[in-house]
């Protein structure tokens, strides 16, 4: 290889070299440049959002929306371009989500209930949308809260609330044109799915 994993290289940049039997090179072909085009484009619109809050204290990470069977590949790529991972899967972390608070019947007997099952390092996070829920949420001992398609002044209503207290994740329709906004409202991180679900695939080949 000519580079390495992170590094941003030029239109026409070679960047391997592969040797071997020629069947077997070209059997493969469409397979990994499918996977190589992906990656480097979700890597390089993750450094776009990095570069775009790199003047605030947020951060930006990604979600569980991802292809089927190349997770770990699509958030090693997010990595790569300057990002954070949130969870891999159920098991890394609780969240609390609409469907499950409508369940338990509140925000304080779901957390409470939760808290009591989960391992005592494992944190949970509850999704608000709205600044009631907000409090309610740190009331009930939340660990972490995500703030979810919140407009920026209520997100700044709930950053005043939380007072450094507990993390707050910003999530819900953003892009590069308002991701900047939403973290000068104080938030500690924001989760974009769009870019594992919807990233430009960049133009790699392959010539003999």
């Amino acid at each position: 290889t000519f580079c390495n994993d992170k590094d941003r290289v030029k239109s026409g940049f070679k960047i391997a070299v592969v040797s071997g039997n020629a069947s077997a090179i070209l059997t493969a072909e469409r397979v990994v440049l499918n996977i190589l085009q992906r990656m480097c484009g979700i890597a390089t619109i993750t450094n776009d959002y990095v570069k775009a809050i790199s003047h605030t204290k947020a951060r930006l990470v990604d979600t569980r929306k991802t292809t089927p069977g190349l997770r770990l590949f699509e958030k090693y790529a997010f990595y790569c371009g300057g990002g954070k991972n949130h969870r891999f899967g159920l098991d890394s972390g609780i969240m609390l989500k609409d469907n499950h608070i409508a369940l338990f019947g509140n925000i304080f007997d779901a957390v409470k209930r939760i808290k009591e099952r989960a391992p005592i390092l494992t944190k949970v996070e509850v999704e608000c949308d709205t600044v009631s829920q907000v409090e309610a949420s740190i009331n009930a001992g939340a660990d972490l809260i995500m703030l979810d398609n919140m407009s920026s002044s209520e997100m700044k209503r709930a950053v005043d609330i939380v007072n450094n207290s507990i993390p707050l994740e910003c999530s819900g329709n953003v892009n590069l044109d308002n991701i900047g906004e939403k973290a000068m409202t104080g938030v500690n991180y924001i989760s974009v799915g769009a870019i594992t679900q919807s990233a430009r695939c960049i133009d790699i080949g392959l010539d003999v």
